[in-house]
């Protein structure tokens, strides 16, 4: 029987961790929800989240990013749909219940891996309940939905679970087909489909709004002294910032209703172009 298996990889996340992990309850069949060296609330909002969770849930902690890739590549083979979390990435928990009875059902058995729709969040209003930003299509898609049965192995040295082809082995006969739901779905209809919060403070340790660092970029060797000022800024609340998601700025700047993706809280948080902070009631 075909299984859904989330695995989460959280650092500094405790603004929007929880509503990100509850919102998929209802569409996975375990969890594997990791934390990586969170100085704020993630790891205890992960714990409490663990004990609630109404199916299968184990909370681990890693020193190092890459540890994440090996709690679910030994899936390899089974018939399991492996689906990567990020604390900055809100899905549609209604969405997903209709996304997962087509999963079930055989939809894109064939394909290696799914890209949702997304919104790419510069300003979110939960009092409101809009939510500001850039579509995809025509924008990147960055969700990870990964068809374990397609391929006999996925070793080698990932910098954190399902990012890197390396050691990537595909059953013989087997070509990696990309499903783009996104682009068969409108935003409106789509039973798969997120809004990525990218571009907001995501810690209540972050002192101000802006694209934070890929995991990749920030475990990349670097000298000593790089590794001492990052490590600085992190402390401080500043963590350096990640030019490469200026791609997801591709299109015209849309407003959705962001009310199916959201908790009870209400504020509004808004990141400018350039990254700026600006918050208000």
């Amino acid at each position: 029987m075909t299984k859904i298996v989330g695995v989460g990889l959280f650092r500094d996340e405790d603004r929007f961790v929880e509503r990100a992990v509850r919102n998929v309850f209802g569409f996975c069949d375990e969890l594997i929800l990791v934390d990586h060296r969170s100085k704020d609330r993630t790891p205890e909002i992960l714990e409490r989240l663990a004990a609630e969770s109404p199916v299968p849930t184990t909370m681990r902690r890693v020193r190092e990013a890459g540890e994440s890739h090996g709690f679910v590549k030994g899936r390899a083979g089974e018939d399991v749909w492996a689906f990567g979390l990020d604390g900055d990435e809100l899905y549609d928990p209604h969405g997903l219940v209709r996304f997962r009875e087509l999963l079930l059902a055989g939809e894109a058995a064939d394909a290696w891996n799914v890209r949702a729709n997304m919104l790419h969040v510069v300003e979110l209003d939960e009092e409101r309940g809009l939510a500001t930003g850039y579509l995809s299509p025509p924008a990147p898609s960055v969700s990870k939905m990964f068809n374990f049965r397609r391929i006999d192995a996925w070793d080698g040295d990932n910098p954190e679970r399902l990012c890197d082809p390396s050691g990537l082995v595909f059953k013989p006969g087997v070509e990696p087909q990309k499903y783009e739901l996104n682009k068969d779905y409108s935003w409106d209809e789509s039973p798969f489909r997120a809004l990525h919060l990218c571009f907001l403070r995501r810690s209540s340790r972050q002192a101000q709004d802006g694209p934070r660092m890929n995991v990749p970029d920030r475990t990349a060797p670097r000298r000593a002294p790089v590794r001492a000022w990052r490590a600085l800024l992190e402390a401080i609340g500043r963590p350096p910032a990640g030019t490469y998601k200026d791609l997801y700025r591709v299109g015209e700047l849309v407003t959705v209703d962001a009310r199916p993706f959201l908790g009870s809280d209400s504020s509004t948080y808004r990141a400018t172009a350039a990254g700026a902070a600006q918050s208000s009631k």
